[in-house]
C-alpha cells in the first residue's frame, strides 16, 4: 500500500507543468521540464564541500561542470550549483550527486530582464539613477539565493568607426563605472524585491558611448547595448573662502546660459570641521533666477575643513532632474586668520612703496626733461649768438672794403694823367 502510494505522488509530482519558481523536494532527485519552456535555471542545493552535481537529460545526455555546451551556463559555489539551459530537453531531469539531505531544488523559467532607457543627453559628472529588473512569467523573482548572486554591471565603451580595423592597442578600453545592488542602499528602493539599482556617476570624458548592462558570471547571462552621448557639465561651481571669521564662506554655482531651468537651482554642503563634527548648509535659488550663492558657515577656528555636497538642478533641454555629486574638497584656516591680516598689511606696504616709486621716477622723469629743455634753450641761444657774430663780422667786412674802394683814385680817369 505505501509504495503505492508514492508512486502514484512520484507520478503527479514528475507531471507538474513549471510555469514558475517551484521549491519541490523529488525522489532521487528529479524534476520534469514542460514542453512550453524556453530556458530553465536549476538552483540545486547540496553538501557543504562535495563536488557540483552532474545534471542528466532525459535521453541520458549527461553535463559537468567542466564540460558543457555553450548554451548551458554553470555556475558553482561550495554548496550550491546554478544551472541553465536554453530550449531544455522536455522530460525528467535528474541531477546527481550529494544533494543537500532536505533535497531542495528550485526551478525557475523563462527569466527576462528588463531596463530604464538612457537619456538622450548625459553631462559629465552627474549621478544618475539607473535600474533594472528580472521577472519569470510577469512577476519578479524575489529569490534572495539567486539574486545574491548576480552581479550586474554598466560598462561605458568610447564609440568608434570601423573599430574592428583598429590594432588592438588602438581600441578604446571598456571602462565599468557601476554595478547594480539590491540590498536597499544608496539609490536602491527597497533590499530583495528583484528591483536592481545602480548609482551610476558619469565620470567618463564627454563624447559618444555605447553602453552595455550585461551579467556575465555564470548565473544569469544577460546583456543590452544602448548608445549615449556625454556633454561637458553645464554648471561651473565655484568655493570662495571668507577673509575674515565674521565672513562666511560662499560657493557660486553659474550653469552655462540656457542650459538649466531658473529657479531650480539647490545646494546641500556637508562641512567637516578639524575637530571632526559636521556642518550642513543648503541653499536654493529664488524663482526665475539662473545662479546660485550659497553661504557657507565659517569655523573660524584654525585648521583644516574639507566640504563636499550635491546639487540639484533640472535640465533645459528635456526638462529631467539632474543630480551633480561635489567631490570632497578642502581648505585651512589659519590661527586668527592672522595670515589675512599680514597679507594684508603687505599689500598695503607694497602699494605704497609702489607708488612712492613712482612718484620718485615721475619726478626723475620730469627733472630729466626740464633738465635736456634748458640744454636745448642753451644750445639754441649759442647757436643763435654765433650766427649773429658770423653775420655781423660779414656784414662789417663787406662795408670795410667798400670803404677802401671807394677812397681810392680812379686810374682811368683825366685827372690821373
Amino acid at each position: 500500500m505505501t509504495a503505492r502510494f508514492i508512486g502514484i505522488l512520484l507520478s503527479f509530482l514528475l507531471s507538474l507543468p513549471v510555469w514558475a519558481e517551484m521549491e519541490m523536494q523529488l525522489l532521487e532527485n528529479r524534476f520534469r521540464v514542460d514542453p512550453s519552456i524556453e530556458r530553465i535555471t536549476f538552483m540545486i542545493y547540496r553538501d557543504e564541500g562535495s563536488t557540483p552535481v552532474v545534471l542528466v537529460r532525459p535521453d541520458g545526455t549527461k553535463y559537468y561542470a567542466w564540460r558543457h555546451p555553450s548554451y548551458i551556463e554553470w555556475y558553482q559555489e561550495d554548496g550550491m550549483d546554478i544551472v541553465s539551459v536554453n530550449e531544455p530537453m522536455p522530460g525528467p531531469w535528474q541531477a546527481i550527486g550529494q544533494v543537500s539531505p532536505d533535497n531542495s531544488i528550485k526551478l525557475m523559467t523563462n527569466l527576462i530582464m528588463s531596463l530604464d532607457q538612457f537619456p538622450r543627453r548625459l553631462y559629465y559628472g552627474e549621478t544618475l539613477k539607473f535600474t533594472a529588473r528580472l521577472t519569470e512569467e510577469g512577476e519578479q523573482v524575489r529569490s534572495r539565493d539567486f539574486l545574491d548572486r548576480i552581479k550586474l554591471q554598466v560598462i561605458f565603451t568610447k564609440a568608434m568607426e570601423n573599430v574592428e580595423s583598429l590594432p588592438a592597442a588602438a581600441r578604446p578600453i571598456p571602462q565599468v563605472i557601476g554595478e547594480f545592488v539590491d540590498d536597499g542602499t544608496m539609490m536602491d528602493e527597497r533590499a530583495g524585491d528583484g528591483t536592481f539599482t545602480v548609482t551610476l556617476p558619469i565620470s567618463v570624458a564627454p563624447g559618444k558611448y555605447n553602453v552595455r548592462i550585461s551579467s556575465e558570471n555564470g548565473v544569469f547571462m544577460r546583456a543590452e547595448d544602448q548608445q549615449v552621448l556625454v556633454y561637458p557639465s553645464p554648471i561651473m561651481v565655484s568655493f570662495i573662502q571668507g577673509r575674515t571669521a565674521e565672513e562666511p564662506h560662499k560657493i557660486a554655482v553659474e550653469p552655462e546660459p540656457g542650459t538649466i531651468v531658473p529657479g531650480s537651482l539647490a545646494i546641500h554642503v556637508e562641512q567637516t570641521f578639524p575637530g571632526g563634527q559636521m556642518e550642513i548648509d543648503q541653499a536654493q535659488a529664488m524663482q526665475d533666477e539662473e545662479t546660485l550663492v550659497a553661504s557657507i558657515t565659517n569655523g573660524k577656528e584654525p585648521g583644516r575643513y574639507g566640504w563636499q555636497g550635491w546639487l540639484y538642478a533640472t535640465d533645459a533641454y528635456n526638462d529631467r532632474e539632474l543630480i551633480f555629486e561635489l567631490p570632497e574638497q578642502s581648505f585651512a584656516v589659519q590661527a586668527e586668520l592672522q595670515l589675512d591680516r599680514n597679507l594684508e598689511e603687505f599689500r598695503r606696504v607694497q602699494e605704497e612703496k609702489e607708488r612712492l616709486e613712482l612718484e620718485a621716477k615721475m619726478a626723475e622723469e620730469r627733472a630729466a626733461a626740464q633738465k635736456t629743455t634748458m640744454m636745448i634753450v642753451i644750445v639754441t641761444n649759442v647757436v643763435i649768438l654765433l650766427l649773429a657774430i658770423v653775420i655781423a663780422i660779414i656784414i662789417k667786412k663787406r662795408r670795410t672794403a667798400k670803404m677802401m674802394a671807394d677812397s681810392m683814385p680812379d686810374l682811368d680817369s683825366p685827372e690821373s694823367s
